[in-house]
C-alpha cells in the first residue's frame, strides 16, 4: 500500500523536528514501512495494518503538540510505551532501565534517573515547562535537572543553558572575598560547575561558557532579562525571598524551560521566615504547565550515611518543635 499524509495547519518542523530528527526516531519503530518526508508531506510504503498504526500514532503526536511548546524525543518514546516498555511495533526494543538514560557523561558513562522521584522529574519535564523539585540534600534533584538541560542543549531543543543560585552565604555582599567578581562568586556556584563537568568535556564546556551558550550567574544577574529558547535552573531556591522568586519566574520567555530546586528545611537566610519558596509554590501550583516533584530521603543517592545524618537532624528538629 502507498499512502501520502499531508500535514495541514501545522509547521512540519514542529512535528518532524529539526533536520527530521523526530521523524527518523518515529519511523524507526516501523521497520516494515518505508517512510520519507518532503516539505509538509509524508510518503509511506508498506503493509496496510502497519500504515494504519503509523497514522494513529502520528495523530497522537500532533495532538500532543497542541498541548506543548515543543516536542522532543521522549514524547516520541512515550507514544510506544506499553506497560513500562517502549516497543517497536511487534517487538520490544528498549528495556525499562534504559528508558531513563538522560545523557552520556564526559567519560562516556550514562547519566540516568535512578530513583522514583528522579524518574518522575524526567517525566514531568516533558509534560511541563516549569518544574519545582523539592527535597533534602543528596537526592539528585539538581544533578538530574542539569542532565536534562545538557540533553536539551545537545538535542538543540534550546539555544542556551542558564544556571543560577542566590549567593546568600555572604548576603549578596561579596566584597570581602579576594579576587575579581568571578573569583568572589565561584565558591557559591561551584556545585553547578561540578555537575556540568561530569557531563561535558572540560574543553567543550569552556568553549560553551566563553561564547555564552552556557551561563552560570548569581540570581541578582537575572533581573531585567527575558530568557527565550533557554533552559534555566534556579538552584537553592529556598534562599530566595518571595519577590526574588517572582522576579526569576517572570524572566521566562518563549520556548523556555525552567526548573527550580530547593530544600525548604535548609534555609540560610538570616530570618528563615523570609524564604519565599513554599509561598511561591502555593501561589502557582494550580497553574497548568507547572509541576511540583517532592523528593524524599528514599531518593538519596550519596553515601548511605547521608540518609542517617538527615534522619538524625529531622528527629532533633521534631523534638524542638514539641518543646
Amino acid at each position: 500500500m502507498n499512502k501520502t499524509i499531508i500535514l495541514d495547519a501545522i509547521d512540519p518542523i514542529e512535528i518532524l523536528g529539526v533536520n527530521n530528527r523526530l521523524f527518523e526516531q518515529f519511523a524507526a519503530y516501523f521497520p516494515h514501512i518505508k517512510a520519507t518526508s518532503r516539505g509538509n508531506e509524508i510518503y509511506l510504503v508498506g503493509p496496510d495494518d502497519q500504515i494504519a498504526i503509523f497514522e494513529e500514532k502520528l495523530n497522537r503526536m500532533i495532538q500532543k503538540k497542541m498541548t506543548k511548546m515543543n516536542l522532543n524525543s521522549y514524547d516520541v518514546e512515550s507514544l510506544f510505551e506499553n506497560n513500562g516498555h517502549s516497543e517497536e511495533i511487534g517487538k520490544v526494543v528498549m528495556q525499562p532501565d534504559s528508558e531513563y538514560i538522560i545523557v552520556y557523561g564526559s567519560d562516556g558513562k550514562c547519566v540516568k534517573a535512578r530513583t522514583p522521584n528522579q524518574k518522575r522529574l524526567v517525566k514531568e519535564y516533558y509534560d511541563n515547562d516549569m518544574i519545582f523539585a523539592l527535597g533534602p540534600a543528596g537526592t539528585g534533584k539538581t544533578y538530574t535537572a542539569i542532565a536534562l538541560a545538557v540533553r536539551a542543549l545537545k538535542n538543540r531543543e534550546v539555544k542556551r543553558l542558564i544556571l543560577t543560585r542566590p549567593a546568600v552565604e555572604a548576603g549578596e555582599r561579596l566584597g570581602f572575598l579576594p579576587g575579581d567578581l568571578k573569583d568572589k562568586l565561584d565558591p557559591y556556584l561551584q556545585p553547578l560547575y561540578d555537575a556540568l563537568m561530569d557531563m561535558i568535556p572540560a574543553k567543550k564546556l569552556q568553549s560553551l561558557m566563553e561564547d555564552g551558550t552556557i551561563q552560570i550567574a548569581p540570581l541578582a544577574y537575572m533581573r531585567g532579562r527575558t530568557l527565550d529558547k533557554a533552559f534555566v535552573i534556579l538552584d537553592e531556591a529556598q534562599n530566595t525571598s518571595l519577590s526574588q522568586l517572582k522576579m526569576f519566574l517572570t524572566r521566562m520567555g518563549n520556548d523556555a524551560k525552567f526548573i527550580v530546586t530547593g530544600d525548604a528545611t535548609q534555609v540560610d537566610l538570616p530570618n528563615k521566615a523570609d524564604s519565599g519558596l513554599l509561598k511561591g509554590i502555593e501561589l502557582v501550583s494550580g497553574i497548568r504547565g507547572i509541576a511540583v516533584v517532592n523528593f524524599t530521603k528514599e531518593d538519596i543517592v550519596r553515601h548511605p550515611l547521608v540518609t542517617k545524618i538527615i534522619e538524625a537532624f529531622d528527629r532533633k528538629e521534631a523534638a524542638e518543635k514539641k518543646d
